[in-house]
């Protein structure tokens, strides 16, 4: 509640699984306009699950993969308001875009370890994503591997980046692991690492 107290827990403490009732180690969670909301179970499980409002589990999709469809560390999850789904596949290096039950419409490619999204209300939005960019040192000084933001419209063309050189780092303007992302109503991008 607005209050800080507790009003549902979804999953079983302590007991992570692949069972529709257990996560294992959920990412992120998105409401679409009708109060659905899905969550990505991407650490120990590759899937997206869809709740109702009260809970009641509706839909499970996904398993690891390369395939559309598949995941390999669904990291984020966030919905627009014509009700597609798009899911940060991050070890994939793309994002999925669904249908709200769960169809494979398209991908975004290009993206480097995509792990965090934002999305501002309204028709055809455009689409923050923090890309963490190489995992290994040897490839952190590599060009265009990030970490840095891009910001695609909501048919994944790219319309920007925001980025540095050198791109790693703890510097004004640059980044190590963009994971969350918020604009306020000027349009001030704010990034959490």
């Amino acid at each position: 509640s607005p209050d800080g107290e507790l009003l549902a827990a979804l999953g079983r403490r302590g007991q992570p699984g692949d069972a529709p009732d257990q996560f294992d180690r959920p990412t992120d969670v998105a409401f679409e306009p009708s109060g659905d909301f899905f969550v990505s179970d991407g650490y120990g499980n590759a899937c997206v699950h869809k709740y109702s409002p009260d809970g009641k589990l509706l839909k499970t999709w996904g398993e690891p993969g390369t395939d559309p469809g598949q995941f390999s560390t669904p990291h984020d999850v966030c919905c627009d308001t014509d009700g597609w789904v798009y899911v940060a596949d991050r070890e994939n290096h793309r994002v999925q875009v669904f249908d709200g039950n769960g169809r494979f419409e398209t991908q975004w490619h290009d993206l480097h370890r995509p792990r965090g999204m934002y999305m501002p209300p309204g028709k055809c939005p455009i689409c923050y994503v923090g890309e963490i960019g190489p995992y290994y040192e040897f490839n952190r000084g590599a060009p265009n591997l990030g970490p840095r933001v891009s910001i695609l419209s909501n048919d994944g063309k790219l319309l920007a980046r925001i980025t540095s050189t050198p791109a790693h780092g703890t510097g004004p303007g640059q980044f190590i692991s963009p994971h969350g992302m918020a604009v306020d109503s000027r349009g001030d991008l704010y990034v959490a690492e």
